[in-house]
Parts: structure tokens; C-alpha cells; sequence
């Protein structure tokens, strides 16, 4: 398949009060391979996620993912990759051999990093055994199992397809299938959700001895049934406290909070997010997917890719949908509003290295959040305080011009 990409002029901001260095070293280099179809669209989600036909075209897409990753190429050579991330969508849905021809592609064109982490995203429900160890079999070698809780009642509000007993299951299995480092979503805040059933979800969780967990709170999103069609959620009092009972509970486990929503065992946080939240490098291919690269001279360019699956598998349309030079005035926001959702923040010597701007063009900004209360005062990190992590949006405002 060939394509012609209508690529956007890229337009490189720049001023004399703050100019943008050549970047010595890039960053380091992911993969992000979007996989759109569920077998159901979930009433709480607005990612880019497409009810599956009976039939999946599984190798008409994955024609399309090196075709598209073929138009990337220029921008990253000599480059390796330190991570890949199979994200949707369910992309467990796809077989084991439809995956394994991807890697395979994707392998021929980039580097492996010799340690790089390859995740699939599954859900409960959505795979066997045998499918698991098959997948653990092509070198992916971390697992993000979407359970969002393991109560019938709240499944049933969530539009889950899984019960209790096959998220259970399905840590088992990963683990049987050679899977010695796997995630598991849980949502909190959730429909008529008390203290006790948060808790609840958590503990089980926590017993099926995860390396790593996402925990986080069920938000209303604009174009999903649940924006249209609210449900009841916990007053205000009861997320606090689901909040505050549940840190307790992660940390009591071993489970170190090191990003808004992410807790990890010791050395097992997730590195492909890692490296987003260091603005970090990554190309995006699939339906709807994002990317960001930086460039030796100083340009970092945002891309996305067409959202609905039809016009990304059709021939006479471009994969690409737009792309976006980020510009001086939009550098600090673009990058803290990644790096400061790390609990531990970064060493500020990276706002440089990664934007090729002086870490002096942050100074004004940073003391007004210092004295906010919301940022640590702390002149090698970029870090916010305790109360900085709760109101994360009114400290990003400080950045944004």
C-alpha cells in the first residue's frame, strides 16, 4: 500500500527574549500502536474505540500500521526503541499471529533497545490461556489488564462484558503465561460507590499481586453515554476518603504512588509512561493515534493520525491527519503539564536538554507557583507540592501564556 501524506508546513516558534537551543541529545524513542476495536463501547469512555464486526481485518491493519510507520521513519533513523505499547480499543483481540507479523515489521525498520518493554493492553473476557502464553511467546512482556472493579453491580454500571471471577482469572493466567510484570486498571469514584466497596476492589486487587496498578477516578467525559446520561456518583466527602484509605492501603503493600493515578512495586514502574511524563519521544500509528518527536535542530512536532478506522484503511485518504510545531510560548505548558504528575517531578537541568529552552525562561512562572504553595522550592527539580498534585490545573495555569 502507498500513501501520499499532506503534510502541514512546520513552523518553528521562536523569539529573541528566549531562544531555542539545537538539542544535543535526543530523547529516548517509543512506539505507540493504536488497535481501535472492543467487542462493546463502554459507557464511560471517550478514547478512540470502535465496536468489532465478526470479523476483524487484522491483516488489512496491520498492512496499514508499517505503511504508516514507513512515513515516520524519516524522522527517527538511527534511533532505537526503548519501548512499544499496543494500547485501544482491546487490542487482545487481535491473535497472537497478526501481532507477531507487526513486531516483526516493526523490528525491520527500528531497533530493539536490548531491555525494551513491549505491553499489550487486554480486558478480562477478551482471551484464553493459549492466547497468553502465545503473546508472551513474541517477546511482549508486560500485560495492562483493564478490570475497573470486581463487583457485579458496578461492572453492570461500567458496561463491562467480564465478572469478578474472569478478572480474577485472568491475573492467573498472565501469570502462568510467563507474565512476571503486569498492570491492572481499577476505577474508583464509581457509580453509588462506597468506602467499603472501593476498598473492596482494592484489597482483591491488591491479592492478585500485581506489579503495578492504575488506580484512578472515574471522570465524566464530554462524548460518552455517561456525559449525556449521568449516573449517581459519591458525594465529594466519599472520594476524599476513598482517595486517603486507598493511598494508605496501596502504600501499606508496597505500592509506591509515582505519578497522579499510577503505583508501582520497587523498580517496576511503567516505563513507556515514564517516558511521555519526561517528555519523552514516541511515534504514533494507528487510527487516531498521537506522536511526538524532536529534531536535532530544536523542533518538536505533535502529529495525529486519522481517527475513524474506514478512512485510516482506505487507500485514497492520508494517514496522517495533522501535525503541529510546538512553539517558545507553548514549550513550558507542553512540558510540565507531563513532567508534573510525577510525584518525584524531574531534575530541572531535563527542561532544557528536552526543549532546548533556558531553564531562566521558567523563572517568573516558577516563583509565582512556589508562592502559590504549589510548587516545591527546590531549584535542581521540578516537583509540585502536596497540595500542587491535588489542583495540578491551577498550577499548570502559572505556564501557560
Amino acid at each position: 500500500m502507498t500513501r501520499e501524506s499532506s503534510a502541514s508546513p512546520l513552523i518553528f516558534g521562536g523569539d529573541a527574549q528566549s531562544p531555542r537551543a539545537a538539542l544535543p541529545v535526543l530523547p529516548p524513542l517509543a512506539l505507540y500502536i493504536h488497535i481501535p476495536w472492543c467487542v462493546r463501547k463502554c459507557p464511560y469512555c471517550d478514547f478512540n474505540s470502535h465496536t468489532a464486526s465478526l470479523v476483524l481485518p487484522e491483516e488489512e491493519y496491520v498492512d496499514a500500521l508499517l505503511a504508516d510507520l514507513d512515513q515516520d521513519l524519516h524522522a527517527v533513523y538511527g534511533r532505537e526503541l526503548s519501548s512499544i505499547f499496543f494500547g485501544g480499543g482491546t487490542p487482545s483481540l487481535f491473535s497472537a499471529q497478526a501481532l507477531g507479523r507487526l513486531l516483526q515489521g516493526v523490528e525491520q525498520r527500528i531497533p530493539f533497545a536490548h531491555d525494551i518493554e513491549i505491553t499489550l493492553e487486554a480486558n478480562p473476557g477478551t482471551f484464553e490461556q493459549d492466547k497468553f502464553v502465545a503473546y508472551r511467546a513474541l517477546g511482549i512482556n508486560r500485560l495492562s489488564i483493564g478490570i475497573q472493579s470486581f463487583q457485579p453491580e458496578k461492572l453492570k454500571a461500567l458496561g463491562r462484558i467480564h465478572n469478578g471471577d474472569e478478572a480474577v482469572r485472568a491475573a492467573g493466567m498472565a501469570r502462568q503465561a510467563g507474565f512476571d510484570n503486569f498492570n491492572l486498571d481499577l476505577m474508583h469514584g464509581l457509580p453509588d460507590q462506597s468506602l467499603d466497596d472501593a476498598l473492596n476492589d482494592l484489597r482483591t486487587a491488591i491479592a492478585l499481586k500485581p506489579t503495578h496498578l492504575s488506580w484512578y477516578q472515574l471522570t465524566l467525559e464530554p462524548n460518552t453515554v455517561f456525559w449525556n446520561q449521568p449516573p449517581t456518583l459519591p458525594e465529594d466527602d466519599t472520594l476524599w476518603d476513598i482517595q486517603e484509605a486507598g493511598q494508605a492501603l496501596l502504600a501499606e503493600h508496597g505500592y509506591v504512588q509515582y505519578e497522579v493515578s499510577a503505583y508501582a512495586q520497587p523498580g517496576r514502574a511503567a516505563r513507556h509512561n515514564l517516558n511521555y511524563w519526561s517528555f519523552g519521544d514516541f511515534i504514533g500509528i494507528g487510527a487516531g493515534a498521537h506522536g511526538k518527536l524532536s529534531h536535532p535542530d530544536g523542533r518538536i512536532v505533535r502529529t495525529w493520525k486519522t481517527r475513524l478506522p474506514k478512512d485510516y484503511l482506505n487507500p485514497a485518504k492520508s494517514f496522517k491527519a495533522g501535525e503541529k510545531a510546538l512553539t517558545n510560548d507553548e514549550m513550558p505548558f507542553e512540558f510540565l503539564m507531563n513532567a508534573l504528575r510525577l510525584t518525584e517531578g524531574v531534575e530541572a537541568r531535563l527542561y532544557p536538554e528536552r526543549t532546548g529552552m533556558p531553564l531562566e525562561s521558567l523563572a517568573e512562572s516558577r516563583l509565582e507557583a512556589e508562592q502559590s504553595g504549589l510548587l516545591q522550592v527546590e531549584p535542581s527539580r521540578l516537583v509540585a507540592t502536596e497540595r500542587g498534585q491535588l489542583f495540578l490545573n491551577d498550577l499548570l495555569q502559572n505556564f501557560l501564556n
